[in-house]
């Protein structure tokens, strides 16, 4: 018969194995920094023995990192999918910024769908939660502050969607989009029409997730990042124009 007695496990491989499922549900996030070893034993139930066990194991293994004088965190390399070369090449190309937002639209578009019909209330409450805060930054006009909720929001849907890999993807992909890779969301922010065209957009998506409308959810993922599309080309094409008439402002005033 194929069966093998069950052997005890041991304390240090179940908290092990509950951190590793905390990351990669994205729950806890690269970068993010754990609770004191004290206070980490006494919420796990375990001793300090065993939690420097488990610990060192996930250190090992790259899922934890140390800093000198700061504490254990969850490894920043986890939020990177692409080599920092490939980085370079996104950000020097310009055909990748438009098949970023290709690639954003159809998999944003998929996991609206996917919220709207999987995502459970609690999910759907943060999503909203999270448009209004939106709502109220609008009003005090913080380009940071409105392009930093944008990026929450959209991850939020992707949680939703409860598809790791997908989250993972997307993670990566949001904080490439922070770090300006492919182009600086904050300028967007800042054109008082573009910004309001970009809340009423977000009130859509959030309006037909709260409806659980998948299908209306998806649309409007793809109706916003078409936006985005066309409002990037329109800001390169008004850089190219400002740059030949900066050259022939000069050349005037040298004649």
């Amino acid at each position: 018969m194929p069966f093998e007695p069950v052997q005890p496990e041991k304390l240090a491989q179940s908290v092990v194995r509950q951190i590793e499922l905390l990351i990669l549900r994205g729950i806890l996030r690269p970068g993010e920094r754990l609770p004191s070893e004290r206070e980490l034993s006494d919420r796990l139930g375990v001793s300090r023995p065993s939690l420097r066990e488990a610990i060192a194991e996930l250190q090992e293994r790259g899922l934890l990192s140390t800093k000198a004088g700061a504490g254990i965190f969850i490894s920043q390399s986890l939020a990177s999918t692409f080599p920092p070369p490939l980085i370079e090449l996104f950000s020097i190309h310009e055909e990748a910024v438009f098949d970023y937002i290709d690639f954003r639209s159809d998999m944003e578009g998929l996991a609206a769908e996917r919220a709207a019909k999987l995502g459970s209330d609690t999910d759907l409450r943060l999503i909203d939660t999270i448009f209004q805060k939106m709502e109220t930054a609008h009003t005090k006009r913080n380009a940071d502050d409105e392009a930093a909720l944008d990026a929450e929001f959209h991850l939020a849907i992707i949680e939703a969607s409860h598809n790791i890999v997908m989250l993972h993807m997307m993670r990566s992909m949001f904080g490439l989009l922070r770090e300006g890779v492919f182009y600086n969301r904050q300028v967007m922010f800042k054109q008082r029409t573009t910004r309001s065209a970009l809340l009423d957009q977000h009130r859509a998506i959030n309006s037909a997730l709260q409806a659980r409308d998948p299908a209306a959810a998806r649309k409007a993922v793809e109706r916003h990042l078409d936006y985005v599309r066309t409002d990037l080309t329109a800001q390169r094409k008004a850089d190219q124009n400002e740059a030949v008439a900066k050259k022939r402002f000069e050349h005037e005033q040298s004649r």
